[in-house]
C-alpha cells in the first residue's frame, strides 16, 4: 500500500522531532495558511498554528525584501515558555517547530534543515 505525501511529511516531522527532543511540536504549513502535515500537541489548534505560520512568513519576507536583506531564510521568535522557528519549504511552504524554554537552537537549526532538505521534495 503507498504511503500518501501527507503522511510521508508527518513521519518526517516526527523524526526530525526525534532527532531534536527540544523541539516540542511541528508542522508543515501552506502558504495559503492550510496544514499539510502536523506533529503538534493534544492542545494546539491546527488552524490557529496554520494561519499565523503563513502570516509570519508573508511578514518576514516582506520585512526581509523592504530592508534590503536578500530573500527570507527564517523567522525566529522567542517568548518566556520557549521559541518559534519558521523556516521556508521552496516557495509553496514553511516549516513551522515550537521549541522548549532552554532548547538548544544549534541542533533545532540543523535538524530543521534537514527536514527542509526531504519536505520539499515532499511539497512540491
Amino acid at each position: 500500500m503507498a504511503v500518501s505525501r501527507s503522511d510521508q511529511m508527518v513521519e518526517r516531522l516526527r523524526s526530525m522531532q526525534a532527532a531534536a527532543p527540544d523541539i516540542e511540536a511541528s508542522a508543515v504549513v501552506s502558504v495559503d495558511g492550510l496544514i499539510m502535515a502536523s506533529a503538534l500537541q493534544k492542545d494546539v489548534e491546527e488552524d490557529r498554528v496554520s494561519a499565523m505560520s503563513a502570516a509570519m512568513l508573508s511578514l518576514g519576507e516582506r520585512i526581509s525584501g523592504e530592508l534590503g536583506r536578500g530573500s527570507l531564510e527564517q523567522v525566529y521568535i522567542k517568548g518566556h515558555k520557549g521559541a518559534i522557528v519558521l523556516t521556508a519549504i521552496g516557495e509553496e511552504a514553511v516549516l513551522t517547530a515550537m521549541s522548549r524554554r532552554d532548547g538548544k537552537l544549534g541542533m533545532i537549526f540543523l535538524e530543521m534543515r534537514r527536514a527542509v532538505e526531504d519536505l520539499v521534495k515532499l511539497v512540491g
